[in-house]
């Protein structure tokens, strides 16, 4: 009976085990990393806009990503601010009051301030969850995913700073609005991979005339299906680039999984190979 009970209580354990199990992207070197985010036609990657805000988590947090990640190869885009003795933290908003128990700016407060505090759900309800640093992130984000980190107060030589003192430039990008962000991030390293955004003609014009390099970028057009896309579609592919739709002001907000779900596959169907989500879990699944 003893044998039975211990064995049954190994098996409860190991299937705890497996379904904890994390979806993760490793890549060893920089050129591992550039050759997964190529183009190939009917790939598609789910990135999880500052994680997640399913199942309760709050978002922009190194337990979001691990909820998504139990159920999905994803990669993040997720948003740094500094603090008043300029440590860079993951919070979205300048203010404290969306997304924390505390209240007033993020720059008003010390580290040690913002560690007493706790991360709210989507729904305004405290976790037990805290904010993480930067540092916290890139540290855990190693061999499991790619962060790509949204420009908010944090100054582009303190970003590419944190990064080559991670040398995280296999799981590391940075999001540049324009070519001389885009130029500023080579200059320091030219190997740094970048999530760029070309929206519209004029943008790619500048790019193409920048002479900036194709093969270390993804491209982000848009937040939704339009005719336009699909000159971006042809213009980048042939370059071997994947594209990008963010869903999370757009498709997101749909009432209904069903309806969402119809979009998340027909963003896809479109030319699409990112989708960037609030809702990466739901993604997921739709695509199953």
């Amino acid at each position: 009976m003893k044998k039975l009970f211990f064995a049954g209580a190994i098996l409860m354990l190991s299937l705890q085990a497996s379904a904890q199990k994390l979806h993760k992207l490793n890549f060893k070197t920089v050129d591992e990393m550039y050759a997964y985010f190529k183009y190939a036609p009917g790939k598609k990657v789910i990135s999880g806009h500052r994680g997640t805000i399913e199942n309760h988590m709050p978002e922009n947090a190194i337990p979001s990503m691990e909820e998504v990640l139990k159920h999905t190869l994803a990669i993040f885009e997720v948003d740094p601010r500094l603090t008043k003795d300029s440590i860079p933290v993951m919070v979205h908003d300048a203010t404290l009051d969306r997304t924390t128990t505390g209240s007033g700016k993020v720059i008003d407060y010390t580290w040690a301030d913002l560690k007493k505090l706790k991360l709210k759900d989507k729904q305004g309800q405290a976790t037990k969850y805290k904010i993480n640093t930067l540092d916290e992130m890139i540290a855990w984000a190693k061999g499991k995913t790619i962060l790509n980190l949204d420009k908010k107060d944090l100054p582009m030589e303190m970003t590419a700073e944190i990064i080559k003192k991670h040398d995280a430039y296999a799981w590391v990008w940075v999001t540049v609005h324009n070519v001389e962000q885009a130029k500023f991030y080579l200059e320091k390293n030219p190997k740094q991979y970048l999530s760029m955004h070309i929206k519209t003609q004029q943008d790619l014009e500048k790019f193409v005339q920048s002479g900036l390099p194709f093969n270390r970028m993804i491209v982000y057009i848009g937040p939704e299906i339009k005719a336009a896309n699909q000159g971006m579609y042809k213009f980048f592919h042939e370059k071997g680039v994947m594209c990008m739709i963010s869903s999370a002001p757009t498709y997101d907000k749909l009432p209904t999984k069903e309806e969402r779900a119809a979009k998340f596959r027909a963003v896809f169907a479109d030319g699409a190979s990112i989708l960037e989500s609030d809702l990466p879990i739901e993604v997921s699944q739709a695509l199953k």
